[in-house]
């Protein structure tokens, strides 16, 4: 137990609990675990990025001084690499990662003492810790016992003539040798000397001072220094190119030893490097020539990794940014679009592509096509190459809206030759109102045995279990939230917000073209203010939709950003939504007739054959025309009940719309019990499929209606 050195109460070492925050600490350790968050300790400035400073505290641990921690501006901060500053521990995570905070004394002499956090000791007095060492070195002399004599010795020889002149004649000897020692010390020191000089020319070159990526533009020509970690590796008919990225960007590096032949073979994704090179310009493109390259081991790689990860952690993690509107299904998973936003980012830093699969719908469209609008700018800022937002982002449409086995299968395919052939990172892939319910369990199975990383994003009402297979997953309904108001497209462009606050504008009118009526006025007044009136967001709305019924199954990406995007371009909406309005006024004239209804327990039901009544492989798709049918409310006027449910009545299942008040999996276990020989199961929940034997066709559907009208 010792005392306070400021107030003298009792303390468990030389500071008390409520002094902590007055002194300046030195680090004795070499684990950030050992840190004692809350104090401050002294550090010296490792570099910069433009979210905050790395700060160096002790042997081998650095903390991230957040730029939001600052009291100025960063680029207002007087700092330079190598300079001490003072800075306080806010805590330290479970991956080692430490957290620092400003002090707004940067001098010692402004604290109320200093003191060492010794790990074993704890906080202690700095000649404490000399006076152990001054100790240690004593016991270590008389250890070695050159020279030293035990007084008890001395005394027994002083007594004994014989044994002093003895004494005397081997000091005389002793003294001799030592001149002779001492001779062979002076040239061994000459030599020393000469092998330091040609060492320190070495350490010079050895700590050649390291760059910035970021920076390299401004360093055309000139030889540098980079480390970071490989995230990709080709080769090419001639070099060998690496893909180095550090904390602030990322760069290619070719590598040559003879064309076509892989140089530094030990080198692969993943590892992390030191990198001396040439500083070039080629097609217009940064490019660093490779004159060394060294997989970096042990404290090396420890100290790189670290700084790597503070870089990652502190710029993907996305600013607390205000939702585009006050919504209240959307505020309940505020925390999980910013979690998935941080999730997308991340990937982008780290080399990996993002792959965004979205139902085939208007609006699935539109919430993938505002994710694709956020991602783009910053594949662009992250890597050098023209082409790269072709290879780090893609946007695949589900023809089936599920995330299936097929989709799967295609998609693993795909990134496993990716791996192989050009030593990419996998995908995170983000499953737009495709990833919550048991028709994409078999999917996302498939990818989770190769631990592919995804995010799902859904409005719909979730099957038991299966969103937990995501590393994210932004759904109202998993909470119990309320959100029969909501669509993908609202929770795509506020995800599109989080990832890149940039779009916010851009992005703002497409909530309200997610809606086919009943836009929430929120919605509709933001899409005002960005020039989008009411005609033209139903106008892009018809548009998009049938854009996604052509060629589903491929994204569209320059069709649909002309669309959505260009605001010049509105002529470009009204001739496609013109050709939708046609096409479905069309149809609804052919199956009007057609339509039948029935009542049953106080519930309408309007019932049209598919089979029979509709150009199944015309626009409209049998999906869009329901829900046209069951907005429009054809067959229920005159129909018993206050009820109305709309029945897609096709060859082996039958489509539901129903405002989403009926849950698609327990009608069919329910109707299951009825026409037992008829296979009934259902796809979806709300407002799903319900699928059936086309030989039982007819008692399938007595089934289901049965089923539905006892349960509204």
């Amino acid at each position: 137990m010792g005392s306070c050195i400021i107030c003298g109460t009792p303390a468990d070492g030389a500071i008390c609990d409520s002094h902590e925050q007055d002194v300046l600490f030195e680090f004795a350790g070499d684990n950030p675990n050992q840190l004692t968050p809350g104090r401050y300790y002294s550090g010296t400035v490792d570099g910069f990025a433009e979210f905050g400073v790395f700060v160096n505290i002790g042997d081998r641990v650095t903390g991230l001084l957040h730029k939001s921690e600052l009291d100025q501006r960063l680029d207002s901060l007087d700092w330079d690499e190598g300079q001490t500053v003072f800075v306080q521990v806010t805590g330290v995570r479970d991956n080692g990662n430490v957290d620092l905070g400003w002090s707004i004394r940067q001098s010692e002499r402004e604290f109320r003492g200093k003191l060492l956090d010794d790990p074993e000791k704890g906080a202690i007095l700095p000649e404490e810790a000399d006076d152990d060492a001054d100790e240690s070195d004593d016991q270590q002399a008389t250890t070695d016992g050159a020279g030293t004599v035990d007084p008890a010795e001395r005394q027994a020889d002083d007594s004994d003539g014989d044994s002093a002149d003895e004494s005397g004649s081997e000091s005389e000897v002793e003294t001799e040798s030592a001149g002779e020692n001492e001779a062979e010390e002076t040239t061994d020191a000459d030599a020393n000397a000469e092998e330091t000089t040609d060492d320190d020319a070495d350490e010079s070159d050895s700590e050649r001072a390291r760059v910035q990526i970021d920076s390299l533009s401004d360093r055309v020509d000139e030889q540098v220094r980079i480390e970071g970690e490989i995230v990709g590796a080709r080769q090419t008919s001639g070099p060998t190119v690496f893909e180095v990225r550090d904390e602030s960007a990322t760069v290619d590096c070719a590598a040559f030893v003879e064309a076509g032949v892989r140089a530094y073979p030990e080198a692969e994704t993943g590892d992390l490097v030191r990198l001396d090179g040439v500083v070039e310009l080629r097609n217009n493109e940064l490019q660093v020539e490779t004159d060394e390259l060294e997989k970096l081991e042990g404290d090396d790689r420890e100290a790189v990794e670290t700084r790597l990860e503070d870089a990652l952690r502190a710029e993907a993690r996305p600013d607390d940014v205000d939702l585009l509107a006050d919504h209240e299904s959307v505020s309940a998973v505020h925390g999980r679009i910013r979690d998935a936003a941080e999730e997308i980012r991340r990937a982008v830093m780290e080399s990996r592509p993002v792959i965004v699969r979205h139902n085939a719908t208007a609006d699935g469209y539109v919430a993938g096509a505002a994710i694709e609008r956020a991602v783009l700018p910053l594949v662009r800022d992250e890597h050098a190459k023209s082409d790269a937002e072709y290879h780090f982002f893609d946007r695949r449409p589900l023809e089936g809206g599920d995330y299936d086995m097929a989709d799967a299968t295609k998609d693993v395919t795909t990134m496993l030759d990716n791996r192989e052939r050009h030593d990419e990172k996998l995908p995170l892939f983000v499953l737009v109102a495709a990833g919550s319910t048991d028709e994409s369990r078999d999917g996302l199975e498939l990818l989770d045995i190769y631990d592919a990383p995804r995010v799902t994003v859904d409005a719909g009402y979730p099957d038991e279990g299966v969103a937990d297979l995501a590393d994210v997953a932004v759904n109202p309904y998993l909470d119990g939230n309320g959100a029969d108001d909501l669509t993908v497209g609202v929770l795509g462009a506020n995800l599109a917000a989080h990832v890149n606050d940039d779009v916010r504008e851009e992005v703002s009118h497409l909530p309200a073209v997610s809606y086919w009526d009943d836009a929430p006025e929120e919605y509709t007044d933001l899409a005002d203010d960005a020039g989008y009136d009411a005609d033209h967001t139903t106008a892009l709305r018809e548009a998009v939709a049938l854009e996604a019924f052509y060629q589903s199954y491929e994204d569209k990406r320059e069709l649909i950003t002309d669309l959505l995007f260009e605001h010049e371009k509105r002529d470009l909406a009204e001739h496609v939504g013109e050709q939708f309005r046609e096409k479905l006024e069309t149809e609804l004239d052919t199956v009007e007739p057609n339509l039948s209804v029935r009542g049953a327990n106080g519930v309408s039901f309007t019932v049209l054959d598919t089979e029979a009544f509709t150009h199944r492989f015309d626009f409209p798709p049998t999906g869009v025309l329901l829900d046209e049918i069951h907005r429009r409310g054809l067959g229920a006027d005159g129909a018993p009940g206050d009820e109305h449910v709309t029945l897609g009545f096709g060859e082996d299942e039958i489509h539901v719309r129903s405002d989403g008040r009926v849950n698609a999996r327990e009608v069919a276990a329910e109707a299951a019990e009825t026409a037992e020989k008829a296979g009934i199961s259902a796809k979806g929940t709300r407002d799903g499929a319900i699928e059936y034997l086309a030989g039982e066709r007819d008692a399938a559907l007595d089934a289901v209606i049965d089923a539905i009208s006892q349960r509204l």
